[in-house]
């Protein structure tokens, strides 16, 4: 989601040590969390996990919204707004990824959901008319190619990587459902609903849409007593999902939206890194040359704006 209007220091070449602080939490937080997600879906059907997850960081956000006295009474009109929210940004676009984690290593996941600004860019353009300059345009070919490269090897081998495609093709329609949302969410900001209430109901109303969902399908409620499930269940819910996002937004409102982004470009990093070790990824050159795009078109996406 997006964002805070940027204070009045937002443009300086300064960071505290708080910047820096707040930079590190939400770069680590959201680079391990894509590991993390490998624990949820082993036993337990993803949209379930999903939806546990939701619970807690919902539990934690009315708590959070009534400590600092944020007002969660709003007319039915807004409800629709934070139902679109859930749906968007707290029900489909993770339990798609979640199933993407059963096909493809957790640090693909991570740069296939940083080239977000990039589906951005072309979504601003479907919707609203809004022609991209060239270097955003510059931006987006780079970062699609990149992705492009990243999977070539699996796309093009001697077999077909059924597998594969089908991560990827979950794993981009869980960034395009992200991307619908932050539009969503800018929209509410400018309607002049807070992020802390609209977060808030958002995760209600995606608990909710999840809750149902698996009831549809039979799915089982029971989740894994294992340390490794709860233990990442609580990271993801506290950590990547309160903690990180918390954090992004008051960097937002110190340092600007351009510098802060930057930590799309930098959790992959983080979270290919996690993937190499624990996860034995296999480095191609052509999978190195993908990721430089990637986050070469990231880096050109944020000098755009």
């Amino acid at each position: 989601m997006s964002v805070a209007t940027p204070t009045a220091d937002s443009n300086s070449s300064d960071f505290s040590a708080t910047d820096y602080g707040l930079y590190a939490v939400t770069v680590l937080a959201w680079g391990f969390s894509w590991i993390a997600m490998k624990g949820q879906i082993v036993n337990v059907a993803p949209e379930v996990s999903v939806f546990w997850r939701f619970v807690l960081a919902a539990a934690i956000m009315v708590v959070w919204a009534k400590f600092r006295r944020h007002s969660l009474s709003f007319p039915l009109k807004d409800h629709v707004r934070f139902a679109g929210l859930g749906a968007l940004l707290f029900s489909t676009n993770f339990t798609l990824f979640y199933y993407g984690a059963a096909h493809l290593p957790s640090g693909l996941l991570a740069v296939i959901f940083s080239t977000a600004s990039i589906f951005n860019l072309f979504l601003s353009l479907l919707l609203f008319g809004q022609r991209p300059n060239l270097i955003a345009l510059a931006a987006g070919v780079l970062g699609f190619a990149g992705i492009g490269l990243m999977f070539w090897p699996r796309l093009a081998g001697a077999e077909f990587d059924t597998q594969a495609a089908i991560g990827l093709a979950m794993c981009i329609g869980g960034t395009l459902s992200f991307c619908f949302g932050n539009m969503l969410s800018a929209d509410t900001q400018r309607h002049g609903i807070g992020v802390t209430p609209a977060t808030t109901w958002g995760m209600v109303y995606g608990m909710a849409f999840l809750g149902v969902f698996s009831a549809i399908r039979g799915q089982s409620f029971q989740i894994e007593w294992t340390v490794s499930y709860l233990g990442s269940l609580v990271y993801l819910a506290i950590i990547a999902s309160v903690i990180a996002f918390a954090s992004y937004l008051t960097l937002l409102g110190r340092i600007g939206s351009a510098k802060a982004g930057y930590a799309t470009v930098l959790f992959p990093v983080v979270a290919l890194s996690l993937s190499t070790v624990f996860e034995g990824y296999h480095w191609t050159p052509l999978a190195a040359g993908g990721v430089v795009c990637v986050l070469g078109g990231n880096l050109l996406m944020l000098r755009a704006r």
